[in-house]
């Protein structure tokens, strides 16, 4: 972490490549904040050097920021966890070794993706974002960046951390430079949401369902799964989410994550077998209608053609209040784009 008046000489050594730049965090004036120089790229014992070239960018510049932490916060809400907000710029060295950690370190990318939603908002030359940052109390003015800040579900800061204290102290301050692995860790870890219970989730759906007169979509799903993700991404879509709204209350078990959750989802499918993403329509008592196993196998995500009309035969043996336009949109909207290839789990 460093802040507007620090400036730093760092070499990063990553996967046999020498990485040697000058990171300038900024002058006193934020508003003249300067992007590094120069690169330089020692490979052995050749040298590459292109000048005038800035690192490659982490930091989306052109990113809605309010609207990706909005989306953050719905994934959360659905997988019960947290969003982690990562405040910093495509200018700050230190910002670029606190996110290498993160994606390099083998247990902290594991937290990371079972526990968090992360959200990389730029703060530009000092001058963007300010007032997501006033929102959540984030002090980036006299902690610099990177800053980091946790939400839980609800967009309610559980947190906010400077990263100073999270920096490694090294006597030779000109080797370990960059951010000690168990603190990280350990910060992590305190601040992540409790463990769901896969039975009060789906209690707390059929309640809703009852209330609400609607079907439960019941899908299943963990972390490291594309496909899953898939389902869930194309579920969020406003368009596909407002249909099917209209009939189900949209429930997700992460059969890793959730405190009974593979046996749940054993329960329902009855075997263990079939991969992820599966999913089953419930009416409001719990019993379950249909389910993605069609006669081949577990659907997955649908994509080829015989999944797909699997899982129109699913909506319209059990929508009821779907209309015909509405199940046109979605059958349209899961017809693939070239290449694309099984959608089981």
């Amino acid at each position: 972490m460093k802040s507007k008046s620090h400036r730093a000489l760092i070499s990063i050594c990553v996967s046999g490549v020498m990485i040697c730049f000058a990171l300038a965090a900024g002058p006193a004036n934020p508003a003249t904040a300067q992007e590094p120089k120069r690169l330089a790229i020692t490979t052995n014992s050749q040298e590459h050097t292109e000048a005038e070239a800035p690192p490659s960018k982490i930091y989306d510049e052109k990113a809605d920021a309010k609207a990706d932490i909005n989306a953050a916060l719905g994934r959360a809400k659905m997988n019960h966890s947290r969003v982690l907000i990562q405040w910093g710029a495509n200018w700050c060295g230190w910002c670029r070794l606190l996110h290498h950690l993160f994606e390099s370190d083998p247990e902290i990318r594991h937290e990371l993706l079972y526990e968090y939603e992360i959200v990389l908002v730029d703060i530009g030359k000092w001058d963007k974002n300010r007032d997501l940052a006033k929102k959540y109390g984030a002090d980036l003015e006299n902690n610099g960046v990177p800053f980091l800040t946790i939400l839980d579900s609800d967009g309610k800061v559980v947190i906010n951390q400077e990263s100073g204290t999270l920096e490694t102290k090294s006597i030779d301050k000109t080797k370990n430079i960059g951010h000690d692995r168990k603190k990280v860790l350990a910060f992590l870890t305190a601040h992540q949401a409790d463990a769901a219970n896969a039975e009060d989730v789906l209690v707390s759906a059929l309640s809703t369902a009852a209330r609400e007169d609607k079907l439960i979509f019941l899908h299943f799903g963990a972390p490291w799964c594309g496909w899953c993700h898939r389902l869930e991404n194309w579920m969020a879509r406003p368009e596909i989410e407002e249909i099917l709204a209209k009939q189900f209350v949209d429930t997700k078990i992460d059969s890793d994550r959730f405190i009974g959750g593979a046996d749940m989802l054993k329960k329902f499918r009855g075997s263990e077998g079939g991969g992820i993403p599966w999913f089953v329509f419930l009416d409001s008592k719990g019993n379950t209608l249909i389910t993605s196993t069609a006669p081949k196998g577990n659907i997955g995500f649908p994509v080829q053609p015989n999944e797909i009309a699997h899982f129109m035969e699913m909506l319209r043996s059990s929508a009821k209040t779907l209309s015909v336009d509405d199940l046109t949109i979605i059958e349209e909207s899961l017809k693939p784009k070239p290449k694309e290839g099984r959608a089981d789990g």
